[in-house]
């Protein structure tokens, strides 16, 4: 008897090691690397709005900021009273339920891009506290319970185009980049450096400064850093520099000249090479190699492409590939190696939110709702189009078997 009770008892376990492994946190825009990689299984291929939604909660307020998911925890942002009040908002994983939601700041709204909002940076966790920032710079953390932490207004944020940069954690550090478009009081901004351009970070117990990293004049950028080489190097953009920079001390290793405007697409990292995008005013992809010190334009280039340069969604490398949207919808499927076009497909609607490469496939979730999954591939190969039929600029999540998409009016919960 006490040999099957014990075999029973190490099924039992074991059972619930495999299903805790297979359960990934999702607690940062584009995932655990910053990269749009899950390593979620059983995940649905098809959906439609009576098909595969497990729940679907109505939300309030206004925001693009994608959604963060620890454990049973799903973290959005929002703002209401036109964006002045900012909030952070909990729902229940498992059932859709808001189980809380704080007003953390109030500030003065300001000029925007159209498809922006006052609360578009996604928020991090690390399973402790939850960090924000909302559209005048300020950084607010919470507790689970919605508690206030701390909160800092060290950098006072100004862009015509408002804020599209998210913070992502390092070393007990929360690191949010600042590329603005000039002072408020002057409202210069589009092709104008600012002096002031920065990447703050802050001590995540308590809010105080750590470093600034300078960025020298940059032009305006919504770029969320990654980091690389085992987490030696944080890889930032602004609208024309893209930099390497010693997470733990913010000093900047390294640097590239990379004309641009409004550059967006966060950048991805693999073999050795960061893969960026430089925006709107000369759009170019470009791979940088790691290695360099100084200014290394001239000579860390690996290749460039004028062609299907990435707009607003994120490039995505899964080996040997590099996917990208250019501005007029085309997805382009690039050799990561040479940066070669492989194949390019024109795509129907307009595209901001970044892919996510999940299960064996990619998924492509379009400003109309609309999500198409591919086989990554050396050919085109569509497999489905998911259409929810709401307005959709913030990235997926995926998490626990699910994905979770935010749009204008609700959330989803999406599962087999």
């Amino acid at each position: 008897m006490k040999t099957i009770f014990g075999i029973t008892l190490c099924f039992v376990f074991c059972l619930a090691s495999c299903n805790s492994v297979q359960a990934e946190n999702w607690m940062r825009f584009r995932g655990p690397t910053g990269q749009g990689i899950s390593t979620e299984k059983e995940l649905p291929v098809t959906w439609s709005p009576t098909e595969n939604i497990k729940w679907k909660t109505g939300l309030p307020g206004k925001g693009w900021s994608s959604p963060i998911v620890f454990e049973d925890h799903i973290f959005i942002t929002a703002s209401t009273e036109e964006g002045v009040s900012c909030q952070v908002i909990c729902i229940n994983r498992k059932d859709g339920s808001i189980a809380w939601q704080t007003e953390v700041h109030r500030q003065k709204p300001g000029p925007m891009r159209k498809q922006n909002s006052y609360a578009t940076p996604t928020p991090v966790t690390d399973g402790k506290h939850i960090y924000s920032v909302f559209y005048d710079g300020t950084v607010i953390a919470v507790d689970f319970d919605g508690n206030i932490v701390w909160k800092n207004s060290e950098v006072k944020f100004f862009s015509l185009h408002g804020l599209g940069a998210s913070p992502i954690l390092a070393n007990g550090q929360v690191i949010m980049p600042f590329d603005g478009s000039s002072r408020e009081d002057t409202q210069i901004g589009w092709k104008v450096p600012w002096e002031k351009a920065v990447i703050l970070s802050l001590d995540a117990e308590d809010g105080s400064v750590r470093w600034k990293g300078e960025r020298g004049k940059s032009r305006v950028g919504h770029v969320t850093p990654i980091l690389v080489d085992n987490d030696s190097q944080l890889i930032s953009a602004g609208g024309d520099r893209v930099q390497g920079f010693d997470p733990n001390s913010g000093k900047r290793i390294w640097s590239i000249y990379s004309q641009g405007e409004g550059v967006t697409p966060s950048p991805v990292f693999g073999e050795g090479l960061v893969y960026t995008s430089s925006g709107f005013e000369a759009p170019t992809l470009r791979a940088i190699r790691l290695g360099g010190k100084g200014d290394v334009t001239e000579s860390h280039i690996a290749w460039e492409q004028k062609s299907g340069v990435a707009a607003l969604a994120s490039l995505l490398y899964i080996k040997p590939y590099l996917y990208s949207i250019s501005r007029d919808n085309i997805l382009h499927c690039l050799d990561a190696s040479s940066g070669d076009i492989v194949w390019r497909e024109r795509l129907t609607g307009t595209y901001s939110a970044s892919p996510v490469y999940a299960d064996g496939r990619i998924y492509f979730l379009s400003a109309e709702g609309e999500t198409l999954v591919l086989r990554p591939g050396a050919k085109y190969d569509e497999i489905a189009r998911n259409d929810l039929g709401d307005t959709c600029y913030a990235s997926m999540a995926v998490s626990q078997g699910n994905f979770y998409i935010r749009s204008a009016q609700s959330l989803f919960c999406i599962g087999k």
